[in-house]
C-alpha cells in the first residue's frame, strides 16, 4: 500500500491513483472527492455570507444540490471502506 502524507491538494493523491492496489486507488478517490467537497462547501458558505469574491454562474440551490450528492457519495465510500477494512485518512 502506498503512503500519502501531507495531502494538501489533488496532485498529492497521484501516487495512490497510479498504484496497482485497488485499496490505494479507493483511498485516492475518497481523498479527491473530500478535497473537492470541502472546497465547494467553503464556496457555498462564502456565497451565503456575501464574502465570495466572484459571482457564480449557476444558482446557489444547484451548488447545494451538488454538495449534497457529493456528501452522500462520501458517506457511501466511508461505509464501504469500513466493510472492506480500508483505512481512510482523516482530514478536514
Amino acid at each position: 500500500m502506498v503512503k500519502c502524507t501531507n495531502v494538501s491538494g489533488l496532485n498529492d493523491t497521484m501516487p495512490l491513483m497510479a498504484s496497482n492496489d485497488y485499496k490505494d486507488r479507493f483511498v485516492a478517490e475518497y481523498m479527491q472527492t473530500k478535497i473537492r467537497y470541502n472546497k465547494l462547501h467553503r464556496m457555498i458558505v462564502r456565497y451565503e455570507a456575501g464574502t465570495l469574491d466572484f459571482k457564480p454562474t449557476c444558482p446557489l440551490a444547484l451548488l447545494k444540490e451538488q454538495a449534497a450528492a457529493m456528501g452522500a457519495y462520501l458517506f457511501a465510500l466511508e461505509k464501504r471502506a469500513e466493510l472492506e477494512g480500508i483505512s481512510l485518512p482523516y482530514f478536514r
